[in-house]
C-alpha cells in the first residue's frame, strides 16, 4: 500500500511539473462513481464523483467536486451570502473508498465507454482542473454541484457525440423543490429550513436535464445515456459494478420535529388567547414572542432576497407570515396600552396571512407544512389583538 502511494505521488508530481501529460494505457477506465445517501442532512442526496484507473500506470484517482473548507477565510459570511467556494478535490480511490466503507454507505460505479484519445481528454481536463488556480468554483446547490459538474464536463469534452434520452419511468413534471422532498422527509428541521429559506423558483417545473442536480438522477441519466462511436450509436455506460454493499440510508426525522413545535407553541398560544378574551386581559409576553419570533424570521429572508447572490432565494412568499415588521412592532407591544395605529398594523398582517394561505392553494409557492398550527395561532391572535385594541381606544 505504501509503495502504491509513492508511485502515486511521483505519478502527480511528474505531472504537474511537465508540460507533456502522462497517457494513459490502453488498460484505463473512466467512471462515474455513486455513493448512497448519509443520515445527516449534508450527505442526504448522496455523491457524485468520477475516477480515473490505469493498472499499468498503478493510477487509481478519485476526482471529488464536493470538496470545501470550513476553515477558509470567511466562509460563514460567504456561505450565508451565496458566494461558498468549493474545490476539486483528487485523492487515492482507496481512501474515498474506505471513508464510505466506514460510513456503511454504498458505492457503485458505471465505466464509461470511451476510446483511448476520450479517455486521455477526461484525464487531461480533471488535471488541470484539480490544480491549484483552477480547482476552486462557485457552488450552487442546484445548477453547479458535485453531480452537475460530471454532466457539464461529459457535454463539454464530447459534444454532440453524448446524448441523454429521457428517462421513462418517471414523472415529468417534476420541480427542484419536489425532487428535494423525495429525499428529505417533510417533518425535519432539514426539510423546514430549505422550504423557509427558498423561493418560488424552486416550484417551477424543470427539464428531465436539471434533474442530474441530484447523483441518484446523474446515475440514471449515465445509464440510459448514448455516445456516437464511428457513426454508430451505443450505449455511454460500459458496465456498472457495485464496490461496496450497504443497506440504504436515509435522513432520519428528529424526535422534536418542526411540527411538534409549532403545534405545542400554537396550542398554548390559543388556550392563553382565550383566556385572554374571557378575562378581558392581553398577556404581553405571548404577543412580544409571536411578533420577535416571525419579525426575525422575516428580517433574514428579506436579507436572503434581496441582498445575496442566492439563485433560489428569491421571490419567497414565505414573508407573508414572517413579516419583517413584526419585529420592531414586538417592542411596541410590551407597552400596556398599545398604540392606536396598532390596530390598523394588525389588521394589514391579519389580511397578508389570508393571502399567504392562496398563494399556498394557487401553487405560486409550496410552504414548509409545519407552520400550518403556527399560521392558526397568528390568525387568532391577530384577530383577538384588533378587538383588544379597539376595546382599549374605546375605554380611553
Amino acid at each position: 500500500m505504501k509503495k502504491n502511494a509513492l508511485l502515486l505521488l511521483l505519478f502527480i508530481s511528474l505531472f504537474t511539473n511537465s508540460q507533456t501529460p502522462v497517457q494513459l494505457s490502453v488498460y484505463s477506465e473512466v467512471s462515474i462513481v455513486t455513493a448512497d445517501s448519509g443520515s445527516e442532512l449534508f450527505e442526504a442526496f448522496g455523491h457524485s464523483a468520477i475516477r480515473i484507473k490505469d493498472p499499468v500506470l498503478q493510477l487509481d484517482i478519485i476526482y471529488n467536486y464536493g470538496m470545501f473548507d470550513f476553515n477558509a477565510p470567511n466562509f460563514y459570511t460567504n456561505f450565508v451570502k451565496g458566494k461558498l467556494l468549493y474545490n476539486l478535490g483528487r485523492q487515492r480511490f482507496e481512501s474515498f473508498l474506505n471513508s464510505y466503507n466506514y460510513q456503511k454507505r454504498w458505492v457503485k460505479q458505471q465505466v464509461l465507454n470511451l476510446n483511448q484519445q476520450e479517455k486521455q481528454s477526461f484525464f487531461i481536463y480533471l488535471e488541470n482542473n484539480a490544480t491549484p488556480n483552477n480547482r476552486q468554483y462557485l457552488y450552487d446547490p442546484y445548477y453547479n454541484n458535485c453531480a452537475t459538474k460530471l454532466r457539464d464536463l461529459s457535454t463539454i469534452l464530447l459534444g454532440n457525440k453524448l446524448h441523454f434520452p429521457p428517462l421513462k419511468s418517471i414523472s415529468k413534471d417534476e420541480s427542484l423543490r419536489s425532487l428535494m422532498e423525495k429525499e428529505i422527509p417533510w417533518n425535519t428541521w432539514g426539510n423546514f429550513g430549505i422550504n423557509l429559506a427558498l423561493g418560488n423558483q424552486l416550484d417551477n417545473i424543470i427539464p428531465e436535464e436539471d434533474y442530474m442536480y441530484l447523483p441518484d438522477y446523474v446515475f440514471k441519466k449515465f445509464k440510459v445515456a448514448t455516445i456516437t462511436v464511428d457513426g454508430k450509436v451505443e450505449d455511454f455506460v460500459k458496465r456498472e459494478e457495485m464496490l461496496l454493499t450497504h443497506p440504504n440510508q436515509k435522513y432520519k426525522p428528529q424526535v422534536i420535529s418542526p411540527f411538534l413545535i409549532f403545534t405545542l407553541f400554537s396550542l398554548l398560544g390559543i388556550w392563553i388567547t382565550y383566556n385572554d378574551y374571557k378575562k378581558k386581559k392581553r398577556t404581553k409576553w405571548i404577543d412580544f414572542l409571536s411578533f420577535f419570533f416571525t419579525g426575525t424570521i422575516g428580517v433574514v429572508l428579506v436579507f436572503l432576497w434581496f441582498f445575496t447572490n442566492h439563485s433560489t432565494t428569491p421571490n419567497n412568499f414565505n414573508v407573508l407570515w414572517a413579516f419583517a415588521p413584526n419585529l420592531c412592532i414586538a417592542f411596541l407591544l410590551l407597552k400596556e396600552k398599545p398604540m392606536k395605529w396598532l390596530q390598523v398594523y394588525v389588521t394589514i398582517v391579519a389580511f397578508l396571512l389570508i393571502v399567504f394561505l392562496i398563494f399556498w392553494i394557487a401553487k405560486i409557492q409550496s410552504f414548509p407544512l409545519a407552520v400550518l398550527p403556527l399560521i392558526v395561532f397568528l390568525f387568532v391572535r391577530y384577530r383577538f389583538l384588533q378587538k383588544h385594541i379597539e376595546s382599549a381606544i374605546f375605554k380611553s
